[in-house]
């Protein structure tokens, strides 16, 4: 974990920069797999599988049998804690529900905007070093409150061509059906393009690495919606004296372990506080299972001393990062200085983990600094806005002078020529 001491402005860039591969070759081998699958469906999907899951597949889609036997498997203990983050997840979801407002802009005009789910959703739900369970809570609950007709979820299956059966049991609870045990760049492809086995989507949703983002930004730019790109892991920590060394480290060892490319950040305001918290990560990795990932991902992060409360902030807003923790006495005052996160957590109390599992809050969030433009996964992100005018004649009338002006300043004689002839009508 690098650290730097009040850098000057001018090397923030390369304190911000996120773990890159070569994004050229990432592209296009991407693209390649994309349009195989394109071309070919089910065949690309079982062949790419195969190369980079290790697992030969007969049946793409999870059977009822399957799921089943998964929800024989998860214990009464698990069910109960799934439970409870469902119903908090709930909760604040459907606090974002909007009513219809009927508005009268002019005597006569009336104006109105009515959500409607998005009819055919995908949700891609990483596997691999670590089975999401939890993202399928946080994808597939405001899907289902939305009204979508069409859930698809995609999940990679083990060695064995199954897949983790608490994921199962989350897609049972929450009435999903069709799960396919397909993962990567051929997951989004299937969701993108349909198969002969899986239908097309108007929307992908979730997260994943470097080869799952691009490929959902690939297709994006051919015109299939995604939620957010929603890369590698990270989390950005501010600690001054009110911290607790060991709550920050495993903050920061919690982000380091989703994988070798995800990165932390740590902005200080002392040196003794950078110290404490790193012999507090050195104690506690050695207790981790995923020791191995967390080093490496602890190799692409840093730490950093800013004395100046204002500096810190704007170089935490600089980076935008996916989740912002404040470890201070002061956080509900200093998080008035956030302007680009995804999502954060004040003081000592409120660990990261808490928003990625039960809190209630949305865990599929912007990462690698799109937060400065995105907002995180919520109930709007699965439903379409539609607005609504209804004229009378009165209302026309109100308004008609000015629309034929306009219309007529613009050249547009239609536009003009279509409020003049109901004029002539009335």
């Amino acid at each position: 974990m690098n650290t730097f001491i009040n850098p000057l402005k001018n090397e923030w860039n390369e304190i911000t920069q996120r773990p890159q591969i070569n994004n050229a070759a990432l592209k296009n081998i991407v693209s390649e797999i994309l349009l195989d699958v394109k071309q070919n469906g089910d065949d690309a999907i079982r062949k790419y599988t195969f190369q980079f899951d290790g697992v030969a597949l007969r049946n793409l889609k999870v059977s009822e049998k399957e799921i089943q036997r998964a929800l024989l498997v998860v214990n009464d203990e698990l069910k109960n804690a799934i439970q409870l983050a469902k119903e908090n997840i709930e909760k604040f979801h459907l606090s974002q529900k909007e009513e219809v407002k009927v508005i009268e802009t002019t005597p006569g005009v009336k104006c109105w905007r009515r959500s409607v789910a998005i009819d055919k959703v995908g949700l891609y739900i990483p596997g691999g070093t670590a089975p999401l369970f939890s993202t399928l809570l946080m994808l597939g609950i405001p899907a289902v409150m939305a009204g979508c007709r069409e859930i698809i979820v995609c999940t990679p299956a083990d060695k064995n061509g199954k897949i983790n059966p608490v994921i199962l049991y989350v897609g049972h609870l929450l009435g999903i059906k069709n799960i396919y045990k397909i993962g990567g760049v051929q997951a989004i492809a299937a969701m993108a393009y349909g198969t002969e086995t899986i239908q097309s989507v108007y929307k992908i949703f979730g997260p994943g690495n470097q080869y799952v983002t691009t490929a959902k930004q690939i297709i994006s730019s051919q015109g299939i919606a995604i939620d957010i790109p929603a890369g590698p892991s990270e989390v950005a920590v501010y600690a001054d004296a009110g911290c607790k060394p060991s709550y920050v480290a495993l903050d920061l060892l919690s982000q380091a372990e989703h994988g070798e490319d995800s990165q932390v950040l740590l902005v200080a305001t002392s040196k003794k506080i950078i110290d404490d918290v790193k012999k507090e990560i050195d104690l506690q990795v050695k207790l981790l299972s995923r020791k191995k990932q967390i080093e490496s991902s602890l190799d692409n992060s840093r730490a950093v001393l800013i004395e100046n409360i204002d500096d810190a902030f704007d170089l935490l807003n600089e980076y935008a990062p996916e989740h912002l923790i404040i470890a201070s006495n002061n956080a509900e005052e200093l998080s008035q200085k956030v302007i680009n996160a995804g999502s954060v957590f004040l003081g000592n109390y409120s660990p990261e983990s808490a928003g990625d599992y039960a809190s209630g809050t949305n865990h599929t969030l912007p990462t690698n600094g799109y937060a400065k433009a995105y907002s995180g996964v919520s109930l709007d992100s699965f439903v379409k806005k539609i607005t609504f005018q209804k004229l009378n004649k009165e209302g026309l009338k109100n308004i008609a002078n000015a629309i034929e002006l306009m219309a007529a300043a613009e050249g547009l004689d239609a536009h003009k020529n279509a409020v003049s002839i109901r004029l002539e009508n009335l």
